[in-house]
């Protein structure tokens, strides 16, 4: 459960103004994540396994102005095996229902996607790689931390169901001859809700684009489309993606151009009682090149299989078993090191 915290402004008081000090409300959530996670890759002769722990906690602070607008902000003490603070920015709801991310904002369209069902757990191969086949919706996800996002109120426009945002990023990090990084990025996104009978459909996705300020980089920091599907009836939740475009990859410390870049998801989700049943499934392909003046060539691709059961043991407790296969190849060659399968068994505590 969450609990409710007073969080003093001790650098005011330290000015000697604690007089004016305010406070704002606080809540805090962790979680605690312990299992034993194995792989089977086809590049070695026998499987392995090792114990997996991991932990989180944040903190969300908010606060309410005379005007009604809610300022609220948070920050991670511990983010799984990290271990270290990650804040994000500031977060202004207004009493329309709209709000606006200001600082390590996001982007628009990858916040508009319907979320697609995919199997829980820890399961995955970690084998090197320099595969760049796209392996989610938003593979082309990436702003520099000083930017915005907008999000409307519901029924926007008067639609009902029908929600819209705006993000921009600036920067002006500079880039070597060998590096590329988000400069000024915008994107755009919708998400629509409806239902036909007893389901609940929602649609969303959008645009994006990104630009570095290397000069000889063929393609753009990312430039990409994406959108997804999801339609949930009583305990059974389907969904599916697809995703297009064009970006510059870093994977394991090879920059690389990256064309024709598409990827489809899909999954499903059934909730029986305290039992949850997860499959998903990821198809990337994308043609890449080590360089950043030349447009990709070479075809790199990626297919995952993945499948879970999520048990609710009790309140804050849950026992997960997954199972995933793994199908990887560059340049048509298969990727032994990422091509195999996982599996993960082991419990979530929450609080």
């Amino acid at each position: 459960m969450k609990k409710e915290l007073l969080v003093a402004s001790a650098l005011v008081g330290s000015l000697g103004m604690a007089g004016v000090a305010e406070a704002a409300s606080a809540t805090f959530s962790g979680h605690v994540r312990a299992g034993v996670t194995g792989q089977d890759t086809d590049g070695t002769a026998d499987g392995t396994y090792t114990g997996l722990n991991q932990a989180g906690f944040s903190v969300a602070l908010s606060e309410t102005l005379d005007s009604g607008t809610v300022v609220s902000t948070s920050f991670d003490l511990s983010d799984e095996n990290d271990g270290a603070t990650d804040p994000s920015g500031l977060t202004l709801t207004f009493t329309d229902g709209s709000k606006l991310d200001l600082i390590d904002a996001g982007n628009a369209f990858a916040s508009k996607l319907a979320t697609v069902p995919s199997a829980s757990g820890e399961q995955g191969l970690t084998g090197t790689t320099l595969n760049s086949a796209p392996s989610s919706l938003s593979f082309g996800d990436t702003a520099d931390t000083v930017g915005f996002e907008w999000h409307s109120a519901a029924d926007f426009a008067g639609v009902e169901g029908l929600k819209v945002g705006i993000s921009a990023g600036f920067g002006d990090d500079g880039d070597t001859a060998s590096t590329s990084t988000a400069e000024n990025s915008y994107s755009v996104g919708v998400s629509y809700a409806t239902t036909a009978g007893d389901t609940t459909i929602t649609v969303g996705g959008g645009y994006m684009m990104a630009e570095d300020s290397n000069t000889t980089t063929v393609n753009d920091r990312s430039n990409q489309v994406a959108v997804a599907i999801s339609a949930a009836t009583g305990d059974l939740t389907v969904g599916a993606g697809f995703g297009s475009g064009s970006y510059v990859d870093a994977n394991s410390g090879a920059t690389a151009n990256v064309d024709g870049a598409e990827v489809i998801t899909a999954g499903a989700k059934y909730v029986s009682g305290d039992i949850t049943f997860n499959v998903g499934y990821v198809d990337g392909e994308g043609k890449d090149t080590v360089t950043l003046t030349g447009a990709g060539a070479n075809q790199d691709s990626y297919e995952k299989v993945s499948a879970s059961v999520d048990y609710a043991v009790i309140s804050g407790i849950t026992a997960t078993l997954g199972y995933a296969t793994e199908d990887a190849a560059e340049e048509g060659t298969s990727s032994t090191n990422h091509s195999g399968s996982s599996w993960y068994i082991g419990a979530n505590v929450t609080f």
